[in-house]
C-alpha cells in the first residue's frame, strides 16, 4: 500500500500521517499524481514528493528521523532528492512487527 509505503520510506511519522499525505496529493508515483492510500505498488514503482511538497517542514522532518528508523530492505530511497522506489515486495523476513500467524489463522478459519 501506498500509505505504510510513504510511512517506511520516511516521508511520515505515523501511518495516519502517511494516509493524510497520499490524501493531499503530495505524491506521485511513477510521475502521476495518486491520492489513494490504499493503492497496491508493484516492484520497481518511484515514490517521490511534488516540487510544492518538497518544502513541507513535517515531511523534512519527519526524513531527519529515517536514519534512527531505519528503511526496509526492500525499498530504496534517494534523499536529497527525494525520491523512493520499491525494489522487491517484502517477504516475511521483512517484517519486524511480532506476529503470531497461528491465531490469525486460528480466527478466520471460524
Amino acid at each position: 500500500r501506498l500509505d505504510n509505503t510513504v510511512y517506511r520510506l520516511g516521508f511520515a511519522n505515523s501511518r495516519n500521517e502517511a494516509r493524510q499525505l497520499v490524501r493531499h496529493k503530495h505524491f506521485l508515483v511513477n510521475k502521476a499524481k495518486v491520492n489513494i492510500p490504499s493503492y497496491l505498488l508493484r516492484p520497481g514503482d518511484v515514490i517521490e514528493l511534488r516540487e510544492k511538497s518538497k518544502k513541507v517542514v513535517r515531511i523534512q522532518e519527519a526524513l531527519e528521523g529515517v536514519a534512527r528508523r531505519g528503511i526496509p530492505q526492500w525499498l530504496g530511497l534517494d534523499k536529497e532528492q527525494m525520491i523512493g522506489h520499491v525494489k522487491a515486495p517484502p517477504a516475511r523476513e521483512d517484517i519486524t512487527i511480532p506476529i503470531q500467524e497461528n491465531l490469525i489463522v486460528e480466527l478466520y478459519s471460524k
